[in-house]
């Protein structure tokens, strides 16, 4: 595994941002003598910001027992007790690293938790039709030097992915002649497609919905199967031509974006993938599991061959990607206690419940109403790590910027564990 240790940095950095879901490592970072945290080189808005939430000095953040500062030992033995009086707990956010996550599963194996992401609807969204049907999925590799046709459903993914046309190569020669298009887009992502357009051998359109998302798919899909369809939009058609010619069209879509029941038209979309692999080359590309969360989601899998929204319970693994909805299970008052996990993002906070609570995570997240607060160290700022990409293939490693004197996640979720021995 690729060595991440902390050396002593002056200036600029060598940084891959944890802070969306492409990963990119194209940038570094500045440290002013003030320990202000600047971008330079190619870099996004997003990373701009994660940026400004952290400085190059050491964390003065305590740990915290209902609101009081207290030693990390004090904290530690408090969050066990919590954990050890409770019949069933509840793991969520899960906003942390490879390692974080190894720990947490340790835990939760240990306690019979229920684990699940902040954004587990999303996640949950493709993994429910993947399990149902399959699908073929590709890398951003692959995208970048062979999909000559991206087919973004619900819109652009700049707002999660800022850098996400540059990392699939838009615009440059490995594809001399490459297609974007929208469907059933909005005007801000009519705003993108004309920066698109202004790039080399590129062309960009968009297309409404034909009645809802759901619909739209669905009369698609027919279309490129070669089925009958009445009074079909001539966009679409076209649209189903583009598709069944492209040397490798990619499907591309925010797990998130998708509304009630997303799980249908993933399926759908999938089962149009599948259609144009008898005849040519495609591949759906979904964009979800930020925070980390996608990452746990990998870990997870990896450990028990179950995903999220599982627990090790009385009858051995169970995996219920309904039932063991976070909110759900709050709502309805079936567990009775939560430990929120948030390295990345402090506006990730946990929910407002009146169960005892542990929080783990950014210092800023001290405000929250917790029982027991314990800030830990965020992978690639301050510390070590690795997360997974959005695309699931490849495992980057992260490199610290500083040493925040924090403790680790997966340091703070060991020593719990040890203490409930």
């Amino acid at each position: 595994m690729t060595d991440t240790s902390v050396p002593t940095r002056a200036g600029a950095t060598r940084w891959t941002c944890p802070f969306c879901l492409l990963l990119c490592d194209t940038s570094t970072v500045q440290v002013d003598a003030s320990g202000a945290l600047t971008l330079s080189g190619p870099g996004c808005a997003c990373a701009r910001r994660a940026l400004a939430r952290f400085t190059a000095r050491p964390s003065t953040a305590s740990p915290r027992v209902d609101g009081q500062d207290c030693s990390l030992d004090q904290a530690v033995a408090a969050a066990a007790r919590l954990l050890a009086a409770s019949r069933q707990p509840l793991f969520g956010g899960l906003g942390t690293d490879v390692s974080g996550a190894r720990a947490l599963y340790r835990l939760a194996c240990k306690t019979g938790a229920i684990s699940d992401a902040a954004e587990g609807a999303a996640l949950m969204t493709t993994l429910r039709a993947t399990q149902d049907r399959g699908s073929f999925f590709t890398t951003l590799a692959e995208v970048r030097t062979r999909a000559d046709l991206l087919l973004c459903v619900g819109g652009t993914p700049v707002d999660q992915a800022p850098e996400f046309f540059e990392r699939c190569g838009v615009g440059e020669a490995l594809v001399p002649q490459r297609q974007v298009v929208v469907l059933g887009g909005s005007a801000a992502d009519d705003a993108v497609l004309a920066g698109l357009r202004t790039r080399p051998g590129v062309t960009a359109a968009s297309i409404p919905l034909h009645g809802d998302l759901f619909a739209t798919v669905a009369l698609l899909s027919a279309l490129v199967a070669g089925r009958a369809v009445r009074d079909a939009p001539a966009a679409l058609q076209s649209l189903a031509t583009q598709l069944r010619q492209a040397r490798y069209a990619v499907i591309v879509g925010e797990t998130r974006r998708l509304p009630l029941q997303g799980a249908l038209i993933v399926e759908g979309l999938h089962r149009m993938v599948n259609t144009l692999n008898r005849h040519t080359r495609a591949a759906a590309l979904w964009l979800g599991g930020g925070n980390g969360a996608g990452t746990v989601n990998q870990v997870f899998t990896w450990l028990s061959g179950l995903p999220l929204r599982s627990r090790a319970g009385p009858l051995g693994l169970e995996h219920e990607p309904l039932c063991f909805d976070a909110q759900r299970l709050l709502d309805e008052r079936a567990v009775d206690s939560l430990l929120w996990v948030s390295s990345f993002d402090p506006e990730l906070a946990p929910p407002r419940t009146a169960l005892p609570t542990v929080v783990l995570g950014h210092p800023d997240l001290a405000a929250s109403p917790a029982s027991v607060f314990i800030p830990v160290s965020t992978p690639g700022i301050g510390s070590p790590g690795h997360l997974f990409r959005a695309d699931g293939s490849v495992m980057l490693p992260l490199f610290a910027i500083h040493d925040d004197g924090l403790p680790t996640l997966a340091t703070v979720v060991d020593r719990i564990a040890g203490a409930l021995a």
